[in-house]
């Protein structure tokens, strides 16, 4: 029985808390599986970037779609760990595509505190409209 009790508790607590630093070892190494990368890389958002579209994304990323916990005003918050993405590095902007967002809205960041958030907590159409306003990210100062 103590057995079970020690397995039970390092898979929860342990492991959980462990470092996960080499599951990314580069912050530009993409976070979707690598038989997946060409499709989402082609793949567009499919709505336009008009100032309604990004108005409704800055509203989710404020308030339901909670990406302002851990990505704060874009430049993400300091955190153990996989620090959460620093959406004002003009690099990263330019090495990642709305494809690759958009899976991550949908699947979380394995290896990260990245949630799922689109079917929970926000629908596709206003994961689009964050990845708009991400967007914007890089041209702040």
């Amino acid at each position: 029985m103590r057995i079970v009790i020690f397995c039970y508790c390092f898979v929860a607590f342990i492991l959980p808390s462990a470092n996960v630093g080499a599951f990314h070892d580069d912050i530009y190494q993409p976070r979707v599986p690598p038989e997946l990368i060409d499709e989402l890389q082609d793949m567009d958002n499919p709505y336009p970037a008009n100032p309604e579209r990004i108005e409704l994304g800055k509203e989710i990323f404020f308030g339901k779609g909670l990406c302002v916990t851990c990505h704060n005003n874009g430049k993400g918050a300091e955190t153990p760990g996989h620090s959460p993405r620093d959406f004002t590095d003009k690099k990263w902007q330019e090495v990642r595509t709305d494809g690759e967002m958009m899976w991550v809205l949908r699947n979380g960041s394995p290896g990260t505190g990245m949630p799922v958030r689109v079917g929970k907590g926000i629908n596709e159409e206003e994961g689009w409209s964050v990845i708009h306003y991400i967007r914007t990210f890089v041209n702040a100062d």
